[in-house]
């Protein structure tokens, strides 16, 4: 791990409708970390990172991702920032009518990508990294929810990101396949150096995949 913030706020606030929801944030990530955000249903969590992805603004003091700024960002620094995280929600926002495959090339052409081999090639890449090869070709409405996360963290690596914001990734499964969706992620932050953020309150996988813990209450960040 390379001893270099990749995150970093200091005395920032995160605001939703004019209104600050947290306020005098200082933090720092360093590159190639796994952190947790913790705290009660309705602390910050999820705030915290969509702030972070510049989907709610930073204003006040100093807030950075991957070098771009998050105060008063420009709508081309936004996608800037967007090309360098992969961000996996709770509820995956997939096409259930669309295949495994059709989901991860729309996501891909959204982006940018054009040449038709480098996106095939990226897709199966991909697919391998979440074990996920074999159902390439299968709607998404047909997956499980563990193997719809699955499809959803390999949508988050389509863009080789620098850091992997996961939003309660486990929230909606069962412990065994919660407990293989962690693992997915501790290996992808160990054998890549990805950064991987993880906001979560299932406390089981905490203690089963221990690491560094903040805790968002009363409106702050500890």
């Amino acid at each position: 791990m390379q001893n270099e913030a990749i995150i970093h706020l200091e005395e920032s606030s995160v605001y939703l409708d004019k209104q600050a929801v947290l306020s005098d944030l200082n933090l720092d990530i360093n590159k190639g970390e796994f952190v947790y955000i913790i705290g009660k249903s309705g602390a910050g969590k999820t705030s915290l990172l969509r702030s972070l992805y510049a989907d709610l603004p930073v204003k006040e003091g100093i807030a950075t991702v991957c070098g771009i700024s998050l105060t008063k960002i420009s709508r081309k620094n936004i996608s800037a920032l967007r090309r360098k995280l992969g961000v996996v929600l709770q509820h995956t926002k997939l096409l259930g009518d669309s295949t495994v495959y059709g989901n991860l090339h729309l996501a891909l052409r959204a982006t940018g990508w054009r040449n038709k081999k480098q996106i095939h090639d990226r897709i199966i890449e991909v697919l391998e990294a979440v074990s996920m090869s074999d159902k390439i070709s299968r709607p998404v409405y047909k997956l499980s929810e563990g193997e719809q996360q699955r499809v959803g963290i390999a949508r988050a690596l389509l863009n080789h990101p620098e850091i992997i914001l996961a939003d309660e990734p486990t929230g909606d499964l069962d412990p065994i396949t919660s407990e293989e969706i962690m693992q997915l992620l501790k290996r992808l932050n160990q054998e890549n150096g990805t950064t991987v953020v993880v906001s979560s309150h299932d406390y089981i996988m905490l203690e089963k995949f221990p690491a560094r813990m903040i805790c968002c209450e009363s409106g702050t960040i500890i």
